[in-house]
């Protein structure tokens, strides 16, 4: 009788979790240049190198734009990581 209210806090919070959406966009500086991504750090890490740092994650692509406006991030233009 007591692993039912563990299972169904369990299940709650997996279903809160997957309910959040991930966050799906990223504005990176890789490799010089500032670049708008739907790749992970990690995946974009791997395909660029160990020249990338990441400015801002966001949900969605519109509000990522608005950041990397908001903050003069041109993509192409020239960043820094340091």
């Amino acid at each position: 009788m007591r692993r039912l209210p563990i299972l169904a806090s369990a299940l709650a919070v997996a279903a809160v979790a997957a309910a959040s959406p991930a966050l799906a966009y990223g504005v990176y500086c890789a490799n010089g240049k500032i670049e708008i991504d739907s790749r992970s750090f990690e995946q974009m890490r791997i395909a660029r190198g160990s020249g990338i740092c990441a400015f801002g994650q966001f949900n969605y692509l519109s509000d990522a734009q608005s950041f990397a406006r908001r903050n003069n991030f041109t993509p192409g233009s020239r960043c820094s990581c340091r």
